[in-house]
């Protein structure tokens, strides 16, 4: 197995965890973001997949605006057919592909 210098310990990965429900919780209704960009802000910009088994595993994120993320282009998460439905309730529009036009929804805290 490669070692990663990134590597985190157990409190770091509690912390990060805690940060990526924390940034998941402030996305404007309306508007996405993207995998790579929460695990940016929360320190760890290696760790995108990491995001998504954050929400996908963490009891009670299920609460968490988690429709909202999406991947760097836009891509909804394979099999969860609803997300596509959940975002277009809050007005996010869809290009002739399928993604989320990002140009218009794409949220980027300061």
């Amino acid at each position: 197995m490669k070692d990663y210098p990134d590597k985190m310990t157990r409190e770091q990965a509690r912390r990060f965890g805690d940060d990526v429900l924390n940034i998941v919780g402030q996305i404007p209704r309306g508007r996405v973001t993207t995998y790579g960009i929460i695990a940016a802000l929360a320190g760890w910009p290696s760790h995108a997949r990491m995001v998504g088994r954050t929400l996908r595993y963490t009891p009670g994120a299920e609460a968490m605006p988690c429709h909202r993320v999406v991947n760097s282009v836009g891509r909804t998460a394979p099999g969860w057919a609803f997300q596509r439905t959940l975002l277009e309730r809050e007005g996010v529009t869809f290009r002739p592909n399928g993604h989320v036009d990002m140009s218009r929804h794409l949220w980027q805290p300061q």
